[in-house]
Formats: C-alpha cells, sequence, structure tokens
C-alpha cells in the first residue's frame, strides 16, 4: 500500500501542528506501533516542537516503510518537511533479546549523542543504543527518502521497545499519571531535554556575541 492509499483510508488520521523548526513525528501511530503517537504529542506540547502523527485507528495495521512515507503523497507532510530544519522520529519495535534497547537511528548524529545522554541518566535501567554499528541495518533509519533524513538538518529516529512504552507484564502494576507509566513519562523528559537542547544551540549561534 502506497502511503497517499493509506492516508485516504477509513480509520487513518493524519495530523499537523506547525510551532517551531524542531519537529516531532510518530507516523506509525495508533494499532501499529502502539503509543507512539502519544510520546511524540507530549514531547511537542513540552518543548513547542512542531508535530506530525499518523494514527491508524482499530483494527487497522498497515505498515509502510518510512522510505515510503513521501511527501509528494501528502500535503500535510510536505508542509511539516518544509517547516522543520530537524526532526525526532518516534518508531516502535519488538525483538528478542532487546527488550531494554533504545535505539537511536538517523542521520543528526549529534542529536543523537545528546539525546542517548538524557535517555541515560532518565532511564538508567534501559540501554541507549547511538553507535549505529551496534543497531540493526533494517533499523537504523538512514535511507534518504526517510522523512527522518530529509530536513536540512536530519534528524533522529528513535525505535522504543515494548516495555518502555508500557506494553508488556511489567507495566500492570505500575502507576499511571496521564495514561503513561513512569518510565514513559522519563522517556518524554529525555527527549524533550534533547529537543530544548538544540533551541539552546541555535539561539547561541544567533547571538551577535558568540564565538
Amino acid at each position: 500500500m502506497r502511503f497517499g492509499e493509506l492516508l485516504a483510508t477509513d480509520g487513518v488520521e493524519e495530523r499537523c501542528e506547525l510551532r517551531s523548526t524542531v519537529g516531532v513525528m510518530a507516523f506509525h501511530g495508533g494499532n501499529l506501533e502502539r503509543v507512539t503517537e502519544e510520546i511524540a504529542e507530549a514531547v511537542a506540547n513540552r518543548t513547542g516542537a512542531s508535530l506530525y502523527t499518523v494514527v491508524q485507528h482499530h483494527p487497522l495495521r498497515q505498515h509502510v516503510p518510512s522510505s515510503k512515507v513521501l511527501r509528494s503523497e501528502s500535503t500535510a507532510l510536505n508542509e511539516f518537511l518544509g517547516h522543520v530544519s530537524t526532526v525526532i522520529a518516534v518508531h516502535g519495535y519488538g525483538r528478542e533479546g532487546m527488550w531494554t534497547s533504545l535505539l537511536l537511528g538517523g542521520s543528526n548524529r549529534t542529536l543523537a549523542a545528546s539525546m542517548a545522554t538524557h535517555l541515560r541518566r532518565e532511564l538508567p535501567d534501559f540501554n541507549a543504543v547511538d553507535d549505529v554499528e551496534q543497531i540493526p541495518s533494517d533499523l537504523r533509519g538512514l535511507h534518504r527518502d526517510n522523512p527522518v533524513n530529509v530536513p536540512s538538518n536530519g534528524g533522529v529516529q528513535i525505535e522504543l521497545p515494548p516495555r518502555v512504552r508500557g506494553l508488556t507484564p511489567h507495566a500492570a502494576s505500575m502507576e499511571r499519571v496521564d495514561g503513561m507509566i513512569v518510565w514513559t513519562r522519563r522517556l518524554v523528559t529525555a527527549i524533550s531535554c534533547a529537543v530544548n537542547d538544540l533551541g539552546r544551540v541555535s539561539q547561541n549561534e544567533g547571538s551577535p556575541h558568540s564565538h
């Protein structure tokens, strides 16, 4: 299925909100990679970042590969990618032996390293992987047509296992605030800190007194 066909399907909801030039995306949201759009929305609301999500409501579970999520097939996505200069794409995955691995792919390796630092502080029970060579090749998010790599500064594709999204038996007994367990809330904090760091860097670069 082409991306444009997916967007035209009943039960699929596309959302775009243009704010700052940092963007947060979750285009495999809803019933496909669950909780990813909630995470993206929480980060965007906390930081003032722009937001783009595609949510598939139950029972839909159509997976369009990231490299096929094309701006030419969506006016909203085209506007989003034309507005932002850096983007964070939130994805979900599940793989045996990697239930605590937070994978930081995408072309902006400086942002990936910054995000990894914040993730290690907020989520010491998880393993933030920002060495691309240690990420499975199909989860690295390096294809040039992947939306995470389209803006001028590229971005980070963060792949999240079920546990940090609150989808495993570990989460059943954990208190939820606004629907999120503590791990998910700390994840939002870590990503938000990396976004805020970007804002501070751009402000310093724009200052006439910076060196």
